[in-house]
């Protein structure tokens, strides 16, 4: 049993209100009986499996060449923020000056500080589920209540206008929405948005997160759409959050932004001041080279590959008996419905009670690694991310196919989907 903290270690309610990262701890659990010697196929991160193109990693060389080893600016360097204003510019049609745009140790930290700079004890901030993980979380380290909104594969995994409506109180603070989303892949349409922002338009004290990190994983016949494209009159309102990370596989590297409203960047600004202080200046450097560069044919090709390994993802598991998929339409995860399965039977005549049973029956049958549902705040389901080699992804859905092959039929019936409360 743990060692409970010494009176003189007592944590703060705060700490005590979140948790370790779900994809941590899952590819914890992986990492552990790959150390006992066996053969994991770890499908928890979302982490590109390709290296970071070499032009990249040329301009990070040539940055310490030069001696770019020092503190930066906290928002940012200069050059950074003026490549992601021209890359607003270029791509999305929208105009963000360098003063409306800070740089961050990744996606992460910008949401963080955006919600550290906004909300108060006992303010509301309104998260769909499906959701990543980290959102509920976030906001209760920063004092704030999380409002789960349920979503089913009926909406295709996305929040209505009914029920964004039905949760708005005079506490909202904050509307969270991430498309290309993880951890179902869902791309709201135009007229999704369209329907999403008359609901926001009577209510003007609701600010907008709009995470777009997978904004270059789409697998559609053409980009997705922007909300600010389809509600212009919500810029003042609305924090853009994207970052390097998943478009050009720079995970690593930790370099993230936001772009909105001066007032809130310059806020936001403070916050990182006290909190990290500038990126690292070679992440940065690296971050505007990819930026800037012309040639951009990495960025299309990891698209198709993603757009392959979706399909084949989808098309395999749904010709396994009691598991189905809805085929995300980007983002690089598919989410799992296995309902079917719970109050199946093991071989070793334990019956499965939840989908949390079936990732462990996953991992200890086949050694496949994924996520449960309750992670994400909707059971019954497990996200395994397709971000690996065409290779270990055919073997991963055989394995899965016959772990659950290996189940007997109990007297249970099949679970349907439920909304979970986020923990914590």
């Amino acid at each position: 049993m743990p060692t409970p903290p010494s009176a003189a270690f007592a944590l703060s309610r705060r700490a005590q209100r979140v948790k370790l990262s779900a994809n941590a701890a899952a590819s914890g659990r992986a990492a552990a009986l790959a150390a006992q010697g066996r053969d994991v196929l770890t499908l928890t991160s979302g982490e590109p499996d390709f290296d970071t193109p070499e032009p990249i990693k040329q301009a990070a060389v040539a940055a310490l060449a030069r001696g770019e080893t020092k503190y930066t600016a906290t928002p940012g360097t200069l050059r950074l923020r003026q490549a992601i204003s021209a890359k607003y510019r270029r791509e999305n049609a929208l105009d963000y000056t360098v003063s409306q745009i800070v740089v961050a140790n990744g996606a992460k930290q910008v949401i963080f500080e955006a919600l550290a700079a906004t909300v108060d004890a006992g303010d509301e901030v309104i998260v769909p589920a499906p959701y990543w993980p980290s959102f509920p979380d976030i906001v209760r380290v920063n004092d704030g209540t999380p409002v789960i909104v349920a979503s089913d594969e009926a909406s295709g995994f996305k929040l209505t206008p009914q029920a964004l409506e039905a949760v708005i109180t005079p506490r909202t603070r904050w509307l969270i929405l991430n498309s290309p989303s993880n951890p179902t892949g869902a791309v709201y349409t135009a007229d999704e948005l369209a329907a999403l922002a008359e609901v926001l338009r009577r209510h003007p004290r609701v600010q907008v997160l709009w995470d777009e990190i997978y904004e270059h994983i789409w697998f559609g016949a053409a980009p997705p759409a922007h909300l600010l494209h389809v509600a212009p009159d919500l810029r003042e309102r609305t924090l853009l959050v994207n970052g390097a990370s998943k478009t050009y596989a720079m995970t690593g590297w930790r370099i993230g932004w936001g772009a909105g409203p001066e007032a809130l960047v310059r806020a936001m600004v403070v916050i990182q001041s006290q909190v990290s202080s500038g990126p690292n200046a070679i992440g940065q450097a690296a971050t505007e080279a990819a930026l800037q560069s012309p040639d951009q044919r990495f960025v299309s090709e990891a698209r198709t590959a993603y757009a392959r390994r979706a399909a084949f993802v989808s098309t395999a598991l749904n010709a396994v008996p009691g598991i189905s998929v809805l085929a995300p339409e980007g983002a690089f995860f598919v989410y799992v419905n296995c309902g079917a399965l719970i109050g199946r039977v093991r071989p070793d005549g334990r019956p499965i009670a939840s989908d949390t049973e079936v990732v462990d029956w996953l991992l200890e049958a086949e050694g496949v690694a994924a996520v449960d549902g309750p992670s994400y705040g909707l059971s019954p389901y497990f996200r395994l991310s397709i971000a690996a080699s065409d290779a270990v992804l055919a073997d991963a859905v055989g394995r899965i196919a016959r772990a659950v092959d290996a189940l007997r039929p109990g007297d249970s019936v099949a679970l349907a989907p439920t909304a979970l409360e986020a923990a914590g």
